[in-house]
């Protein structure tokens, strides 16, 4: 099986993680393409004896890793912006919480892709943790149009400190739980109850206020196409509870205004071929 063939299936999750990693699309799907450019001029540098997606995001570090920039503190917030960035969380220690806590990777998988040993990946992701927990608290919409999963999201939420001030079911009632209460994060469902479209009531909201948005689908592959904005932030239906923890973490700590995302879903892997 040729290289494409392997990790064709794995590049719209490796775009997902390298936007985490870095706070941007551009910048994300840059170290992708520089990924896809290295397997071109030197196939050798694949691990093919590894797993195919562990072998993909093991190059995706290397050449992260090898720009010495990736690794440099932050520069300090001011008080005004006194808000805590996933930047500030150390390299290593955000690589494993990211492998581990968005992408699913074992802790054994984690090692292999770091190349580490396991007592140091355990080690990553309890540092991680404790800087994880520095993060601030802040006001959350949720729109969701299923009931459980909205408790489920709000029982989450108010678990990480944060306050659920909405639960909007369709576009008018995110609209209108907006405009009451402005919320620092919003949770939304892409379909809604209505059949209207949480895309477009998220877009209408970031008109008149600047929030991060993490969305929800069970297609997310749909909408890592590479070919429009997207969104930076996606939940997985069904959503697992640590990945939800997570995205709300990272979401916070970027602090990153959601772009518009004008999107139509597409096959999953179309446009994104090496």
């Amino acid at each position: 099986m040729s290289i494409a063939a392997k990790i064709t299936p794995h590049l719209p999750y490796l775009r997902r993680f390298g936007r985490a990693l870095t706070g941007s699309q551009d910048s994300g799907d840059a170290y992708v393409v520089a990924v896809l450019e290295t397997y071109i001029a030197e196939p050798d540098t694949f691990k093919d004896d590894e797993e195919p997606r562990v072998a993909l995001y093991n190059s995706f570090l290397k050449i992260w890793n090898s720009v010495d920039l990736n690794h440099r503190p932050s520069s300090p917030m001011s008080e005004e912006t006194a808000q805590q960035s996933l930047d500030s969380i150390s390299a290593l220690a955000r690589q494993a919480f990211l492998l581990t806590s968005v992408e699913g990777f074992t802790p054994s998988q984690t090692a292999r892709v770091l190349d580490r040993s396991s007592d140091s990946v355990s080690e990553l992701l309890q540092q991680a943790g404790r800087e994880i927990a520095q993060q601030i608290e802040t006001d959350v919409l949720i729109i969701e149009d299923e009931p459980l999963i909205a408790m489920d999201l709000e029982n989450l939420v108010e678990g990480l400190g944060h306050r659920v001030v909405g639960l909007a079911r369709t576009h008018k009632e995110a609209i209108a739980a907006a405009q009451a209460k402005r919320p620092g994060l919003i949770l939304a469902d892409i379909q809604l109850a209505d059949n209207s479209s949480g895309l477009e009531a998220v877009n209408e909201i970031l008109l008149g206020v600047e929030v991060p948005v993490i969305f929800i689908t069970a297609f997310p592959e749909r909408l890592l196409t590479g070919q429009r904005a997207e969104p930076t932030f996606l939940l997985t239906k069904p959503f697992d509870v640590n990945m939800v923890r997570a995205l709300i973490s990272q979401a916070l700590f970027f602090g990153t205004r959601a772009s518009s995302p004008h999107l139509k879903t597409t096959s999953p892997t179309e446009d994104l071929r090496p």
